[in-house]
């Protein structure tokens, strides 16, 4: 079983219990029905196959017939797909599809804006580690799918140094060695990125090489573009701290490689939609 498959089982576990009493109470057994996926807000449609698999997991036997994709911009009165099938089986997965398309559109959304802010520059858009938990999968790929680019997943695949770890080894440089002997130990390498607080901290990293990016946490703009210019392309840069839909564009034109955003996944609204039956 995959993560995402994973992820379903354990949220339809949750939401269903013993039984969906309702349903159970109110459907005949066998009643055969469709719905349609109706869109309420201007966005970024994401999750549609991930709700074609919350369907599927509960009964294999229900079809959907998809009309508009992942990535596509929407308005109010789209209709998404309809879905056929077994009443109950419609009802049962309802608000487990909604919650997560309505989530991950919400997301894409987010970030789409984002995007569209440093639209002609250099700088990309990445994400953070500040996602739901247990919903990691799902919270990057919404990104993904409104044109920003993932960080990382987690703290297996990138080594990413941060003031904690500097204050308690007691130095930037003890960190960056700590790394490496790490690496030779392991027998293993990966992207090494480390997180400068102001710019003092910025030559330091520079004299003391060994990196593959220099993070610029919470620096102004000013600082911004010294350090940019100091570092000039010798590692990649990344703005982070402090980003928001109205600097985001003045922080791409100091010159960075990337800007990371925590709000892309923990400061967002969801995107209204609903799935309505069709009765004939």
């Amino acid at each position: 079983m995959d993560d995402l498959e994973q992820f379903l089982t354990n949220a339809i576990r949750e939401d269903v219990g013993d039984g969906d009493h309702t349903s159970e109470a109110c459907i005949p057994d066998k009643t055969q029905g469709r719905a349609e996926l109706l869109i309420k807000d201007n966005g970024i449609l994401a999750g549609v196959h991930v709700a074609q698999k919350v369907f599927q997991l509960i009964d294999p036997e229900i079809r959907m017939n998809i009309h508009m994709e992942d990535g596509e911009y929407v308005r109010p009165g789209v209709i998404v797909f309809e879905i056929h099938g077994n009443v109950r089986s419609i009802l049962l997965g309802e608000r487990l599809a909604l919650n997560i398309m309505q989530h991950m559109s919400g997301i894409a959304t987010q970030t789409r804006t984002f995007v569209d802010q440093v639209k002609g520059l250099n700088a990309r858009i990445l994400d953070t580690r500040k996602t739901t938990p247990g919903m990691r999968i799902l919270d990057k790929e919404a990104v993904r799918i409104g044109g920003g680019e993932n960080h990382r997943m987690g703290l297996y695949d990138m080594i990413l140094i941060k003031d904690n770890h500097i204050d308690y080894l007691g130095s930037l440089e003890k960190a960056i060695d700590a790394v490496h002997d790490y690496f030779e130990k392991e027998g293993r390498t990966w992207k090494i990125v480390i997180e400068a607080r102001d710019l003092e901290s910025v030559d330091r990293i520079l004299a003391h090489g060994g990196v593959d990016r220099i993070m610029l946490d919470n620096f102004s703009l000013e600082d911004t573009r010294t350090a940019v210019e100091r570092i000039d392309q010798r590692f990649e840069t990344e703005s982070s701290g402090g980003i928001t839909l109205e600097n985001v564009r003045a922080y791409a034109l100091c010159g960075v490689d990337y800007i990371s955003v925590g709000a892309l996944t923990h400061q967002i609204t969801s995107l209204d939609m609903s799935l309505k039956a069709i009765v004939e």
